[in-house]
């Protein structure tokens, strides 16, 4: 995906959500990419529909930024790595 070309993407939507056990996004329909981030509290995510735990999947801490994903959306878990941790997401099309 070439991120630095925002003229062929078309906003869907956003999404903040807190993760608990095993949190899915609630994906628009067409949605193929999603700009996340995490704020307030580092957490984790699975992207094969295995749930995330403290120790399985990958960490995004706040310090992170923000990150392009594109993929199957609705495979996506996310978990709390530290208690409090918050979600932000932007669909594209």
């Amino acid at each position: 995906m070439n991120i630095k070309d925002k003229t062929g993407y078309m906003p869907l939507g956003h999404q903040n959500i807190a993760p608990t056990s095993s949190t899915a996004l609630t994906v628009p329909a067409d949605a193929k990419y999603a700009l996340i981030s995490a704020s307030v509290q580092a957490v984790r995510f699975t992207d094969d529909g295995t749930v995330p735990t403290l120790t399985k999947g990958v960490r995004i801490s706040v310090e992170q930024g923000a990150f392009w994903y594109a993929g199957n959306l609705s495979q996506l878990l996310f978990f709390n790595d530290v208690a409090g941790g918050l979600i932000d997401v932007l669909y594209y099309k």
